[in-house]
Formats: C-alpha cells, structure tokens, sequence
C-alpha cells in the first residue's frame, strides 16, 4: 500500500444527503479533496457547514450518497461493514472531542486496546503503550482511570490510542473542543510533534483559529462545500 508519490486521500464528487421529515439536506456536496501523505490537513467551519460528516465520509463512518473516497487506491464505498471495520483498525486512529476512553480501564489499558485486537501479545502491547505515555507526559498515570485525570490528560490517553498501531491517518474531530486554551495549546503541540515523528497524515475538524493555526493546509467548509484551502 505504501506509494510516497501519491496522496493518502482522494475524493471525487463526495455528497451526502440526509431525508429530514419531508426534506432533504446536503451535508456535502460535490467535494473534490487531495489529502497530501503526511501532513496536517485543518477542515474549517462552523457548525453545521459539513465538516464532520465529512471526516466521517474520509474515513469510513459513513457511507456517501453519491461519489468515492479513494485511500491509497482502496475505494472505501465498495468495502463491506466488515471489511471497513479491519480496515480501520489498521490504517486509521480516531481522536474525538469526548475522548471516549472505556472508564473501567487504566490509561495504559485504554491505549493497548487496538493492540489487544489486532492479536498482538500482552507484553508488547503493555510495552509499547508506555512508550506512548511516556512520551506524552503520562509515565506517572499508566495506572490511573479516565476519571482520575483532567481533561487535557485524557486526550493525551485518546492520542496514545489513536498513534498506538502506526495508523497511515489519523482523523480528529474538534480534538480540543472541551479543553481550555491553555491545556489545548499543550495538547496541540504534543499532538503535531508526535504524528510528525511517526510519519502519520493527520485530517482534523475545528472551528478554531488557533487549532487550524498548526496545520499545513487548511480547507474552509460552508454548506457542504470546500471554499477554498491549501
């Protein structure tokens, strides 16, 4: 699959139409997007110009109306639920807002897991995950549950999680919308370091300027369509 001369992410005509009630809306509409192999790519708007549903369309979530995501000449739309799913577990990581860590785990459980499911032994998993949360910070909160760490720690759990199997793409969804700003500069800068390091490419949703501020393209989004960027 690795092709260093082409993009990681290609759309072509990307649309996605919803039926509400007797109407029907159009998240996105005829989107054409080249996302470059590692670099940051910062999608831009404010609530409800489509900018999620759009992260959701690039890596799988969601299925399009009309239109192709192409992931390193993998066509996404004509994989089956099951085949999208092992698909994702190896080449993408997901960050969200929420963080959606599993409470009853340690941070270091929460960022073995992906490892646990792609067969990989305990030692190696444990192993590799406090690499990950050394790097980040965490070295003295392996043990420690999501409900035992601030906000801005476990989004440094979540980003573990996501980088924990080398994914090709990370996609983030308003990674630092429940962070204040100075927690959000901290995370944003251990975030783009790390994925720089590793070599991820890195799609994010914000409504922010200062989140789009780390970014080396940036595309702005409004009522479906991308209005400009790079």
């Amino acid at each position: 699959m690795e092709n260093s001369g082409k993009p990681v992410i290609q759309t072509r005509s990307l649309t996605k139409k919803y039926r509400l009630g007797q109407e029907i809306v159009v998240a996105v509409n005829e989107v054409n997007l080249t996302i470059p192999r590692g670099k940051f790519v910062c999608i831009m708007g404010v609530s409800g110009s489509g900018k999620s549903t759009l992260l959701h369309l690039l890596a799988g979530l969601d299925r399009p109306t009309k239109g192709e995501v192409d992931f390193e000449g993998y066509n996404l739309s004509a994989m089956s639920e099951n085949q999208m799913a092992a698909f994702r577990r190896k080449y993408m990581g997901f960050i969200f807002q929420t963080y959606n860590l599993i409470p009853a785990l340690s941070a270091l459980e929460n960022v073995a897991l992906p490892l646990l499911f792609a067969g990989v032994p305990q030692k190696e998993r444990d192993k590799r995950a406090r690499e990950l949360l050394v790097q980040l910070g965490l070295g003295d909160r392996l043990k420690n549950r999501p409900s035992q760490l601030s906000g801005g720690q476990q989004q440094r759990v979540a980003i573990a999680r996501a980088l924990i199997n080398h994914p090709r793409v990370v996609f983030a969804d308003e990674p630092t919308g429940n962070l204040d700003s100075h927690t959000s500069k901290e995370v944003m800068e251990l975030l783009t370091r790390l994925v720089y390091e590793r070599g991820h490419t890195l799609v994010m949703v914000t409504h922010d300027p200062n989140v789009a501020s780390y970014a080396d393209f940036v595309f702005h989004m409004r009522d479906g369509q991308i209005l400009n960027g790079g």
